[in-house]
């Protein structure tokens, strides 16, 4: 009898993280998510999603769990999709930015399902790209020749000496200092743990040994903001160096409007 049952079991099927990118127009497919009873789904959007918008094709009948975040859509599903059956889920986004909405297809797979996706928005408005265009062209290395941002004496890069352990729900990863003759800039990847509220880079700190403060012309991520289980790239560029190159500075990096301020470490500059 148990030999009978356990031949009955469906075969465990291997859970997978992975990333989506929204349809950004009709014509292109809806992505499709894979799930499996009694596994939850998490959905992470890189944008804050309008909760009270999320339509789940089959809810009642079919789902254990539809709990939406604002940027989160975990979901659990009671009865599976027969093959080839998709139901569509459908959420808004609240910055009525294109594409406004994402779409996906929840399917069912004989041996693969999802436990996380990150869902990507790229926007492909005119002035986007043109934007992305002016950023590209800015930062190529015939540009920084001829503004003098590069020139004979080269770049000195050195890594990070960063924090171990984790730090207001942040993990620290690799960083690297960089230094030219009219510019330094220290660049730090930072993870925000899963289940932590969503971190946005604000402020990054750079102070001498003797508490004497370096400016900072600009800071920078790679998104916008880091979602629960996100791992983004923060960049800060100071003034002109005035000190002698290979001088060791204090790292920090504060959140924008909150308080999980983050201590990276040092770096030789």
């Amino acid at each position: 009898m148990h030999e009978q049952a356990a031949a009955q079991q469906p075969p465990a099927r291997e859970q997978q993280q992975r990333q989506v990118v929204v349809p950004s127009g009709p014509n292109e497919p809806v992505p499709e998510v894979r799930v499996a009873a009694r596994v939850a789904t998490y959905l992470r959007f890189n944008a804050p999603i309008d909760r009270a918008s999320v339509e789940v094709e089959g809810r009642a009948t079919h789902f254990k769990l539809v709990d939406p975040g604002e940027y989160t859509l975990p979901l659990e599903i009671a009865v599976e999709p027969k093959p080839g059956e998709r139901l569509i889920v459908r959420v808004r986004y609240k910055d009525g930015a294109s594409p406004e909405y994402a779409v996906f297809a929840l399917v069912s797979h004989p041996t693969l399902v999802d436990k996380e996706i990150e869902v990507v928005r790229r926007l492909r408005t005119p002035e986007v790209l043109e934007a992305a265009l002016v950023q590209c062209e800015a930062g190529s290395p015939s540009n920084l020749v001829l503004s003098g941002r590069l020139n004979i004496e080269g770049v000195r890069a050195r890594r990070i000496k960063t924090v171990e352990g984790v730090q207001s729900g942040m993990e620290l990863k690799e960083g690297i200092g960089y230094r030219a003759s009219s510019w330094a800039l220290v660049a730090v990847g930072v993870h925000n743990l899963p289940g932590q509220q969503p971190w946005t880079a604000g402020e990054v700190r750079l102070t001498r040994a003797d508490g004497t403060p370096v400016k900072v012309r600009f800071v920078r991520m790679d998104r916008p903001q880091l979602a629960p289980g996100e791992t983004g790239l923060v960049v800060a560029e100071t003034e002109a160096p005035s000190w002698k190159a290979g001088e060791v500075f204090r790292v920090e990096v504060r959140e924008k409007g909150g308080g999980r301020h983050l201590v990276i470490g040092t770096a030789e500059l």
